[in-house]
């Protein structure tokens, strides 16, 4: 039998797969320039209970981030049980939000948590089942195995997005794990007591020592725009709900570490509050800070009362979220609070050449 002697040699390509090798050759260097783009359009929120409707997510998917920050409260499910029955439930319930896991597939995405997905209402360091809220966060965001997360304390995480000269470093800060119990206040629900008051207690930490000299060696590394994502706020004064304030050694330290390190072009994010604003500080700091706060994704707090000494303007307090546009011509960083649709209710412009020390 005389052998077919196209069986002896390789088949030729067909148009088809020619093309899209063509293509899949083509398409490498695109991959590789996009991303390296810079950051242009950055989007947060934060409070989504899983057990009411969360329509803001048309908006945050129609806005179009290049990053999308999950900034804490992604579940509400506190948990007292060993097993964190109600914390696993509330991670599956929210699987089953269309409009929530449409965004985390669509969008570029990082997230740290806060105290309702760590499963402690306003916990710290005392939960005795943090280890075991950690695993569930890293199993629901799909976590890889090699990420420094899973092999160490906590959650803290940082990345470094764009090219020399344009890149924004996004600084993941833990605020649950490691941080001292907060001052229980003497007149519940006072204004500006309501739930806690300043400890100067200089053994408390915020951060614990570990991730303080992490967050000291990341501020060191070369970005232009940092942002640094705290699940409590930082800056915001006149409140007694959770704040870097009850702690204010750990405020002031904050501000110390971002001096020393001479880092430039730092923006605060938070979430917590079930409101949305904006604060600057310049008291003590390296050069005057900004910081805003979106919270209510879906839970929100529409009677806030906040006194609010170094906010500019009113709080909001609608569903929102979060953005920060960086224009890397113009040299400008835009912080907005958007409502339920996506229209800006809220705004400040910062000049990048100001986020420096003088």
């Amino acid at each position: 039998m005389t052998p077919d002697r196209r069986s002896d040699t390789v088949p030729r390509p067909t148009r088809r797969a020619a093309l899209l090798l063509a293509g899949a050759t083509l398409a490498a260097p695109f991959v590789a320039r996009a991303q390296q783009r810079p950051m242009a359009r950055i989007a947060f929120g934060s409070c989504a209970d899983q057990n009411q409707p969360q329509p803001i997510w048309d908006a945050i998917l129609t806005y179009r981030p290049d990053l999308f920050i999950f900034a804490g409260d992604c579940v509400y499910g506190d948990s007292a049980d060993p097993d964190l029955g109600p914390l696993r439930a509330a991670y599956a319930r929210q699987r089953d939000n269309e409009g929530f896991m449409k965004a985390r597939r669509q969008l570029r995405h990082m997230a740290v948590w806060d105290d309702h997905d760590y499963g402690l209402n306003d916990g710290g360091a005392e939960f005795a089942h943090k280890a075991a809220a950690k695993d569930e966060f890293l199993r629901f965001w799909d976590v890889p195995p090699d990420d420094p997360r899973r092999g160490r304390e906590g959650l803290y995480h940082a990345e470094t997005f764009g090219p020399a000269g344009m890149r924004t470093q996004v600084i993941l800060l833990d605020a649950r794990w490691f941080r001292s119990p907060l001052k229980r206040t003497d007149r519940l629900n006072a204004p500006g007591k309501e739930r806690y008051v300043p400890d100067e207690d200089p053994t408390k930490t915020m951060l614990g020592e570990t991730q303080w000299s992490w967050l000291s060696q990341r501020l060191r590394e070369p970005a232009d725009i940092r942002l640094v994502v705290s699940s409590v706020q930082i800056l915001a004064e006149g409140h007694g709900w959770e704040r870097w304030g009850n702690l204010p050694l750990e405020r002031r330290k904050f501000f110390e570490v971002v001096r020393d390190a001479k880092a430039e072009g730092v923006v605060l994010v938070s979430g917590d509050r079930h409101i949305g604003a904006i604060y600057q500080e310049s008291e003590d700091t390296p050069y005057t800070l900004t910081e805003i706060t979106s919270s209510g994704l879906n839970k929100f707090f529409p009677g806030n009362k906040e006194d609010g000494p170094n906010r500019l303007g009113a709080v909001y307090g609608l569903p929102n979220f979060g953005t920060v546009e960086i224009d890397w011509w113009e040299r400008t960083v835009q912080v907005a609070v958007r409502d339920e649709v996506g229209q800006t209710v809220r705004h400040d412009s910062v000049d990048m050449d100001d986020l420096a020390e003088k």
